[in-house]
């Protein structure tokens, strides 16, 4: 009966998983094997023989990486300055309230802020333009190609990791640097041999969700990037809704599949070193 209780509890996560995950994945995947006529086909997989469409897909891996690897490495450093905070204080309350608002501040809001500071007409630009006499877009206005992302990614990327890293960094056992200590060690020995190695397993799930968070992001880029489709989600869209005839639901499902076969390989990966960190950090 208590199976059966838990079951039933379980079972509007569980439905809500099926509509508004399982459901639309397989809507896509069908739809990629499918032409106009409802028939079975493969030929919508030759999409990615058009031009542009590879060196969206690398754009998006190495954008993806980029900010993860820099996200990562950002709020791993956040986490560590927060132990040396009291976890009741308010230094770690803000930054605990701030790392969960900006963690899901992104889209067009992000977009137009990054406009309106960092744009060929924003305060920062014209600020280092008229006083500082440096102007940042000399060499072209790279705000609005897929270098333009990082740091916009970069800045819901970094709370994410605070967010996500800073509890496996507070329940790292306080006595084993105690024990460091008391074998000679310092602090150095202690991070090099025994936290660094022990925090691995949860830095890196962190950082295989940061990718996949920037691997998927869409509203930020297609408010940034207006021209063109110079990353993978983009390229969806354009396959989608393209006006010059060549879209296609067939054509854009094929584009999703293979988004949707990279994030099952990052998923999966990240499930793997989530149970490891789960085991050396419980």
């Amino acid at each position: 009966m208590r199976q059966v209780s838990n079951a039933l509890k379980l079972s509007p996560f569980v439905v809500y998983v099926l509509l508004m995950f399982a459901l639309p994945a397989a809507l896509v995947v069908v739809s990629a094997f499918r032409d106009g006529s409802g028939g079975w086909t493969l030929a919508n997989f030759n999409i990615y023989h058009r031009p542009g469409v590879g060196a969206a897909f690398g754009n998006s891996l190495w954008l993806s990486a980029l900010t993860a690897a820099a996200g990562a490495v950002l709020g791993a450093l956040v986490c560590y300055a927060l132990l040396g905070y009291r976890e009741d204080g308010v230094v770690h309350r803000l930054v605990d309230a701030a790392s969960s608002t900006l963690s899901q501040f992104g889209g067009v809001m992000l977009a137009f802020a990054f406009i309106a500071t960092l744009g060929n007409q924003g305060m920062v630009t014209l600020f280092l333009r008229e006083v500082m006499r440096i102007d940042i877009y000399a060499h072209g206005m790279w705000l609005y190609t897929p270098v333009g992302l990082v740091l916009p990614y970069i800045f819901f990327q970094m709370p994410l990791m605070i967010v996500t890293f800073y509890p496996a960094m507070a329940r790292l056992p306080r006595q084993l640097s105690e024990a460091v200590a008391m074998l000679g060690g310092g602090a150095g020995h202690f991070w090099r041999h025994v936290g660094l190695p022990m925090l691995m397993p949860s830095f890196m799930s962190g950082f295989l969700l940061l990718f996949a968070n920037a691997f998927s992001a869409y509203a930020t880029a297609a408010a940034l990037i207006s021209q063109g489709s110079q990353i993978a989600p983009l390229q969806v869209r354009a396959a989608l809704i393209s006006e010059t005839g060549l879209g296609s639901e067939g054509a854009s499902g094929a584009l999703a599949v293979g988004m949707l076969a990279i994030m099952a390989i990052v998923v999966g990966l990240y499930a793997l070193v989530e149970r490891k960190s789960s085991s050396w950090l419980c």
